[in-house]
C-alpha cells in the first residue's frame, strides 16, 4: 500500500489545476471594482423586495450568477465590498431559538388542568389545617414541575445544534488572493475553494471542479456521495434539492476532488437555514378575517394552553377529566353545605372540603409519572430512548408510520447483491446483516446455495475477484479480535497460512486451471471464538466490491502479499469517463494486467466484443437498474510492457468479465417489522430522498408495497415529491389514500405529508436522521430520530432509536399499547376508590351524633392514606402489567375516545357504587346493629372521648372494608370482562385454580396487595396510631362484616363480568385474537407454523 501511495496519479498531469488566476475559462467580461458598488445597490434593492438573493441559482450559469451578484470570478470581492455586504446581510450563521423564556417554560408546566386542580386541593388542605395532605400534594406538584421543566428546557434548545454544521474557516478569494477567513464572515458573492474533507460553509453555485463529490445525506437522505456537475445548467426551477448537482449546500462535506463556487445564500437563506426556519415556526394557519375574530382566537388558544388542552390524546383527555372532577368537587361541596342549610361552621366546612377532596385522585399524576418512567426503562432495553415522556403513551395509538429509507429501513451501507459472470453464472448474496463482514449472509450460484469453503472456482471467477479487489482503494479489516484470531485471520479476511498456496495465477487467459479458495473464518469458528467485528474505510461502492472478493478469500492485501505483482499505473475515477483503471506488473513474466471498473454505459464502448453481446449486457444492466440496483461493469486485459501515459489507449479493447449490482440492503428485521405493523393496523410510508426506482425496489422488498402486484410506472402508491408538492391541500385530501412511497423528498414535502395525515385525523410517527428530517419530526405526533443521526434531528424528536432499526419502532408501539392498556386499568382502580368515597361521605351526611353533627364514616387521614398509599402502590402495580398477548393483533385504539371508553366509565360507576354501598353497610351494621348501636357520641370527628367507642369501631370497620375491597379490585381490573378465576385462558391450571397463578404473575402487584393487607393491622391496633392519628379503634367481631362485604363484592363483580361475556358487551364479545386472525384482516393471508390462541 505504501508503494501505491507513492506513485503519481497518471491523470493529474492532463487536467488543469483549479487556481485563483484563470485564463480562458471565464467568458464573461471582468468586472471592475468600481462597478461592484453599483451592482450591489441593485442587489440590495432586489433582496429587500424579494427576500432572497437568487430565486433558482441552479437554473443560471456560473457566469450569470457572477453577473447577478456583481463579482469577478477571477478576483473575488474586494475587502470593502465584502464588509459592506456583511453589514447588509449579517453574519453567516443560523439563528438560534429566539425569545427563549424560562418563565414561559415554567408556566407550561402548570398549564394543565390536573396540576391546577391539585394546586387548588393543596390550598384547601392547608386551609383546613390538614398539613399532612397539603404537604404530600405539594411534593407531588413540585416533583412533576421540576422534571417537566428540565425536559422542556432541553427540548427548546433544538435549534442550537444546527451551529455544529457550520465550518469554522473557509478558503475564500478576495482581492485576487485566496486566504482563510471565518465562515461566519462569508457574504453572497464570495468565491470559495473547497478540497477533500472541508465542510461547505454556505450554499454555493459551483464554477468548476474535478471529481467533486459531497456527502449530502444529512440534507437529502442520499446514501452515497453526490457527484457535482458545475458545468450543467438546469431548466426546472422546482428541481428536488438532491438533483441540483451544480450547487453545493451549506453543512455538506467534500468527500473527494476539489471545486470552486460562488456563495449564493448565507445564514437563514441556505437550505439548512430554511430548515431552521421551519423548526422555529409551526404550520401556518388561515388568519381570521376580522380583528375581533383574531382576538377571540388568541383568547381561546391561551385558555387551552393554560388548561392543558393541547398535547397528546392522553394529556388532553386527562386535562378534560380534571376539569370535570373539579366541577364535581364544587358540586359535592355545595351539596354538603346545602344539607346543613348553609350553616357553614368549622365541622361542616371541614366535612364539605373532605367530600370535595375525596373526588380528586391525588396520586394520579405520581402513578402516571412512575408508570411512564418504568415504560421508558423498558423501551431503553429495546434500544428506544425517550426524550419526551408523554410520547410513550402516544406511540401506542399510532395509525401511520412515515419512515426514512437509508439507515432505518436499510442498513445504510452498500453491499454487492448480485454478480453476473460469463462462463460462471449468477452469484447472489442473501441475508447480509453486516455489510462489512465477509462471513455475513450466504451465497448462491444460479439459485443454488454455495459454500465458499468447499467451492472450486474456475480461472474466470478468479480473474473476476482479482479485478474487483485490485482495482480498489478501500480497506476492510477486523476491528477487534484476539491474538489467536489475528494469527489465523489475515487483515483482509484470508487464512494467512494457507492463502499463498491456494491463490493461483491466471496469466494465461485460456487456462482452465482451478483453485480451491479459502474463506474468512467459518461460521463454526465464529461460534467457537466469538463474533468478530469488521471496519472499512473508503468509497462505499469499493467497500462492497472488496467484501465480495473477500468472501472467497481474495482480499487485496492477501493478493499483494502472495502474488509477485506491483502497481505501475492508476487512472482514478473521473466524472468525464466514469471509470477507474489500475495496471499491475507481474514481476516474474514482466507482463501487465489492466483491471477496470465503471458505469456500464462508459465501459461498454471500450470492450472488445460484438455489438450483439454489448446489447445483451446493456439489457441485463438496465433490468437490474430498474430494481434499484447500482450497476458496475468489470473488465480486464493483459498487455506486454508498453507506454502507460495514454489513458485512452490503456482503456481500450478490454475483455468483459462481468456485471456487479450493488445496493443498500434492507435490514433483515425490516420486512418482518413492516408486516407486524400491517397486522397491527398501522400503515407504513417510505419518505426518502433517493430515486424512485431505488425507493420502489426497497419498498417492495420490505413489504411496504405489495410484492405480488405488477410494477406499474403510474402506481398511485408511488409518487415523486415534485408531483406531490404540486398538489394543493384540497387535491391531496381528495386522494383515495396517501402514497406509500414518496421519492426525492425535500423537508417541506415531509412536513406536508404529516399535515395531510393530520387532516385525515391520523396519528403519525415520523422517523429521520438528517437535518432535512427535523421539521417533519417536530410536526409529527411522535418524532423518532436515529441514534447515529444529526443532533438537530435528535433534539427535534420525542424518541431516539439507538440502533437505527425500524424494528425497534414496532417494539415501541407494543410498549405504548401495553402502557395504554395499563393506564386504563389503574385509572379504573383509582376512580372506583374515589366514587366509593364520594358515595360513602355524601350519604354519610345522614349519620348524626348526639349534637346533630354529621359523623365522618372515614376520617380525613384515612381518606388520604387510602388515596395516596394503599391505592397508589396498587395502581403502580397495575401499570407494570405485562402486555396482552393480542395487543399487536388488534387495530389502534380510537383516538377520539381515548382512555375513557364507555366500558371503563360504566364499570367504574358500577364498581364504585358497589364499593361505596358496602362501605356504608359496614359502617351502618357496626354503628346501629352492633353492641351500643345508635350511640354515635359527641365530637368524635375531632378526637377520642369515652362516647366514641361505637363510632371509632364503625370507622375502623369501614376502613378495613374499603382497604380489602381495593386490594381485591386491583386483581379484578386486570381484565374488564374475564373472570379472576380464569384470567388467562391458555393457563394449564385446573378450572378455578388458575387464580393462584394469576395473582402471582405480577409480582409487584402481588407484594403491593400483601403489604396493603399486612399494614392494615398495625394501623387498626396500635393504640396511638389508631385513635390519635386515624381516629378509629381496635375491632374484633367486626372483621366478619368486612370479609362478608368482600365476598359480596367479588360475587357481584364476577356476575357483571359474566353478563358482559354472555351478552357480548364491549370487551366481553372479543376473542383472544391470534396472529392468523389479524393477518387475515390485514389481507396478508394466513401465516404458517403458528398456533391460534384460544378463545376466552
Amino acid at each position: 500500500m505504501g508503494e501505491e501511495n507513492a506513485l503519481p496519479t497518471v491523470e493529474e498531469s492532463t487536467e488543469p489545476p483549479i487556481c485563483a488566476q484563470r485564463s480562458g475559462n471565464y467568458n464573461g467580461p471582468p468586472l471592475r471594482v468600481g462597478q461592484q458598488h453599483h451592482d450591489h445597490n441593485h442587489l440590495q434593492q432586489s433582496s429587500l423586495q424579494n427576500g432572497i438573493l437568487l430565486k433558482a441559482p441552479h437554473t443560471l450559469t456560473a457566469t450569470q450568477v457572477a453577473e447577478e451578484l456583481g463579482v469577478d470570478i477571477d478576483n473575488g470581492l474586494s475587502a470593502d465590498e465584502a464588509a459592506s455586504r456583511l453589514r447588509l446581510y449579517g453574519p453567516n450563521k443560523v439563528k438560534g431559538a429566539e425569545g427563549l423564556s424560562l418563565w414561559e417554560i415554567l408556566l407550561r408546566q402548570v398549564s394543565n388542568s390536573l396540576t391546577l386542580v391539585l394546586v387548588i386541593t393543596m390550598g384547601l388542605s392547608f386551609g383546613i389545617s390538614d398539613y399532612i395532605e397539603g404537604g404530600v400534594i405539594s411534593a407531588v406538584i413540585v416533583l412533576n414541575i421540576c422534571v417537566g421543566f428540565y425536559q422542556d428546557y432541553k427540548a427548546e434548545k433544538t435549534i442550537q445544534s444546527l451551529k455544529k454544521l457550520t465550518a469554522p474557516e473557509s478558503n475564500v478569494m478576495r482581492d485576487g488572493v485566496v486566504a482563510k477567513i471565518r465562515a461566519v464572515d462569508l457574504v453572497p458573492g464570495d468565491i470559495v475553494h473547497l478540497n477533500v474533507g472541508t465542510i461547505v460553509p454556505a450554499d454555493l453555485r459551483l464554477v468548476d471542479g474535478m471529481n467533486a463529490f459531497t456527502d449530502e445525506a444529512f440534507l437529502t437522505g442520499e446514501s452515497l456521495p453526490v457527484e457535482k456537475t458545475p458545468t450543467v445548467t438546469f431548466t426546472d426551477e422546482e428541481l428536488p434539492t438532491g438533483d441540483r448537482t451544480n450547487l453545493a449546500f451549506s453543512g455538506s462535506q467534500m468527500k473527494s476532488g476539489r471545486c470552486t463556487g460562488i456563495v449564493v445564500a448565507t445564514a437563514m437563506q441556505t437550505e439548512v437555514g430554511r430548515i431552521a426556519h421551519m423548526l422555529r415556526h409551526k404550520e401556518e394557519e388561515k388568519k381570521p378575517d376580522s380583528l375581533l375574530a383574531l382576538i377571540w382566537k388568541k383568547i381561546v388558544s391561551g385558555v387551552k394552553t393554560i388548561l392543558g388542552l393541547t398535547g397528546t390524546p392522553l394529556q388532553i383527555t386527562l386535562s378534560k377529566f380534571a376539569l370535570l372532577l373539579f366541577g364535581l368537587a364544587i358540586l359535592l361541596a355545595i351539596i354538603v353545605f346545602s344539607a346543613n342549610k348553609w350553616q357553614v361552621g368549622g365541622e361542616v366546612l371541614i366535612y364539605g372540603i373532605c367530600v370535595a377532596v375525596a373526588v380528586i385522585p391525588e396520586s394520579l399524576i405520581a402513578v402516571l409519572t412512575i408508570t411512564i418512567a418504568v415504560g421508558a426503562k423498558a423501551m431503553a432495553k429495546s434500544n428506544v430512548i425517550i426524550r419526551v415522556a408523554a410520547a410513550i403513551e402516544a406511540v401506542g395509538g399510532v395509525t401511520n408510520i412515515c419512515s426514512d429509507k437509508t439507515g432505518t429501513l436499510t442498513q445504510g451501507r452498500m453491499v454487492a447483491r448480485k454478480a453476473i459472470i460469463p462462463g460462471v453464472g449468477t452469484l447472489a448474496v442473501h441475508d447480509t446483516t453486516d455489510p462489512y463482514d465477509p462471513r455475513s449472509g450466504h451465497i448462491t450460484l444460479d439459485g443454488e446455495r454455495l459454500d465458499p469453503d468447499e467451492y472450486t472456482a474456475s480461472s474466470l471467477l478468479v480473474r473476476f475477484f482479482r479485478t474487483i479487489a485490485l482495482c480498489n482503494m478501500s480497506t476492510v479489516v477486523p476491528n477487534s479480535q484476539s491474538e489467536d484470531q489475528r494469527e489465523d485471520v489475515g487483515e483482509d479476511g484470508n487464512h494467512s497460512s494457507q492463502t499463498k498456496d491456494r491463490i493461483i495465477s491466471d496469466d494465461d487467459a485460456s487456462s482452465q486451471r482451478s483453485a480451491t479458495l479459502t474463506r474468512p473464518t467459518t461460521a463454526s469458528s465464529e461460534t467457537e471464538r466469538g463474533v468478530i467485528k469488521w471496519k472499512a474505510n473508503g468509497e462505499p461502492t469499493e467497500i462492497a466490491l472488496h467484501v465480495l472478493a473477500m468472501r472467497f478469500g481474495f482480499g487485496k492485501p492477501g493478493l499483494l502479499d502472495n502474488l509477485n505483482v506491483s502497481l505501475v499505473a492508476e487512472f482514478p475515477f473521473d466524472s468525464t469517463v466514469k471509470k477507474m483503471t489500475v495496471v499491475y506488473k507481474d514481476e516474474d513474466s514482466g507482463s501487465l494486467d489492466v483491471y477496470t471498473k465503471g458505469a456500464t454505459e462508459f465501459v461498454l464502448p471500450v470492450l472488445d466484443i460484438p455489438e450483439s453481446e454489448k446489447t445483451r449486457i446493456l439489457d441485463s444492466a438496465e433490468t437490474m437498474a430498474k430494481d434499484g440496483l447500482r450497476i458496475l461493469c468489470i473488465a480486464h486485459k493483459s498487455l506486454p510492457a508498453s507506454d502507460l501515459s495514454d489513458r485512452q489507449t490503456i482503456e481500450s479493447h478490454l475483455q468483459f468479465i462481468g456485471l456487479v449490482a450493488i445496493y443498500d440492503p434492507p435490514r433483515q428485521e425490516t420486512a418482518g417489522a413492516v408486516r407486524d405493523c400491517k397486522v397491527a393496523g398501522i400503515t407504513v410510508h417510505m419518505l426518502t430522498g433517493d430515486h424512485p426506482g431505488t425507493a420502489r425496489a426497497i419498498a417492495r422488498e420490505v413489504g411496504i408495497l405489495d410484492n405480488a402486484a405488477p410494477n406499474m410506472p403510474d402506481d398511485p402508491n408511488v409518487m415523486v415529491a415534485k408531483d406531490f408538492d404540486r398538489l394543493t391541500d384540497k387535491q391531496i385530501d381528495q386522494l383515495p389514500s396517501l402514497p406509500l412511497v414518496l421519492a426525492r423528498c425535500s423537508p417541506s414535502t415531509k412536513v406536508r405529508m404529516v399535515a395531510a395525515l393530520h387532516r385525515r385525523k391520523q396519528f403519525c410517527i415520523m422517523t429521520g436522521d438528517g437535518v432535512n428530517d427535523s421539521p417533519a419530526l417536530k410536526n409529527a405526533n411522535v418524532g423518532v430520530a436515529m441514534g447515529t443521526g444529526s443532533d438537530v434531528a435528535k433534539d427535534a424528536a420525542e424518541m431516539v432509536l439507538t440502533d437505527d432499526n425500524f424494528a425497534s419502532i414496532v417494539k415501541a408501539v407494543e410498549e405504548g399499547r401495553r402502557l395504554f392498556d395499563n393506564i386504563q386499568k389503574f385509572l379504573m382502580h383509582l376512580l372506583i376508590s374515589n366514587i366509593a368515597q364520594v358515595i360513602l361521605l355524601l350519604i354519610g351526611l345522614a349519620f348524626k351524633d348526639n349534637d346533630n353533627h354529621s359523623v365522618f364514616p372515614l376520617s380525613p387521614i384515612e381518606i388520604l392514606w387510602v388515596n395516596l398509599i394503599t391505592s397508589s402502590f396498587l395502581a403502580i402495580g397495575l401499570g407494570m402489567e405485562e402486555s396482552q398477548t393480542d395487543s399487536m393483533f388488534r387495530p389502534p385504539h380510537n383516538l377520539s375516545v381515548g382512555v375513557f371508553t364507555k366500558e371503563l366509565i360504566t364499570d367504574k360507576f358500577i364498581y364504585g357504587f358497589l364499593m361505596g354501598s358496602l362501605c356504608l353497610a359496614s359502617f351502618s351494621i357496626v354503628a346501629y346493629a352492633g353492641p351500643d348501636g345508635g350511640n354515635l357520641g359527641s365530637g368524635c370527628n375531632e378526637d377520642w372521648n369515652d362516647t366514641c367507642g361505637v363510632v371509632f369501631r364503625a370507622r375502623a370497620t369501614t376502613y378495613a372494608t374499603i382497604t380489602l375491597l381495593l386490594l381485591v379490585t386491583a386483581w379484578e381490573v386486570k381484565h374488564f370482562s374475564r373472570s379472576l378465576f380464569n384470567l388467562y385462558p391458555d393457563s394449564r391450571a385446573p378450572p378455578g385454580l388458575s387464580v393462584f397463578s394469576t395473582v402471582w404473575r405480577n409480582r409487584f402487584l402481588f407484594w403491593a396487595v400483601t403489604a396493603g393487607f399486612c399494614i392494615m393491622f398495625p394501623i387498626i391496633y396500635i393504640p396511638v396510631i389508631n385513635r390519635q392519628v386515624f381516629k378509629h379503634g381496635a375491632i374484633g367481631w367486626e372483621w366478619g362484616v368486612s370479609f362478608g362485604c368482600v365476598a359480596v363484592y367479588v360475587a357481584a363483580i364476577e356476575s357483571w363480568k359474566a353478563v358482559k361475556r354472555r351478552l357480548g358487551i364491549w370487551s366481553g364479545k372479543h376473542k383472544v385474537l391470534s396472529r392468523e386472525d389479524a393477518e387475515a384482516r390485514a389481507g396478508l393471508g394466513l401465516a404458517h407454523g403458528r398456533e391460534k390462541t384460544s378463545e376466552k
